[in-house]
């Protein structure tokens, strides 16, 4: 698993993220995890799996279509997208 150094780390950030990993139960380096991991995916983020099984749903999708559909999908890798 990656790890990250923080270098330069103000010494009042530092005492505050002490005490807010204190109130949590955890090490800092766990409360850091968590304050990272909820930047990057906070909890209201779009769900495209989910979403589109409830769509799925509320169109009333049955086993049945989603074998038609199954079996005229094109299973070949996509290509990559070029920037260039």
């Amino acid at each position: 698993m990656p790890s990250v150094t923080i270098r330069n780390l103000p010494d009042e950030v530092h005492r505050a993220i002490r005490a807010r990993a204190a109130r949590h139960g955890r090490s800092i380096e766990a409360e850091l995890r968590a304050i990272l991991e909820a930047a990057v995916r906070p909890q209201n983020r779009l769900k495209l799996g989910s979403m589109l099984a409830a769509a799925g749903r509320e169109v009333g999708l049955t086993e049945e279509d989603f074998a038609l559909l199954e079996s005229v999908r094109d299973h070949a890798p996509a290509r990559a997208a070029s920037f260039e």
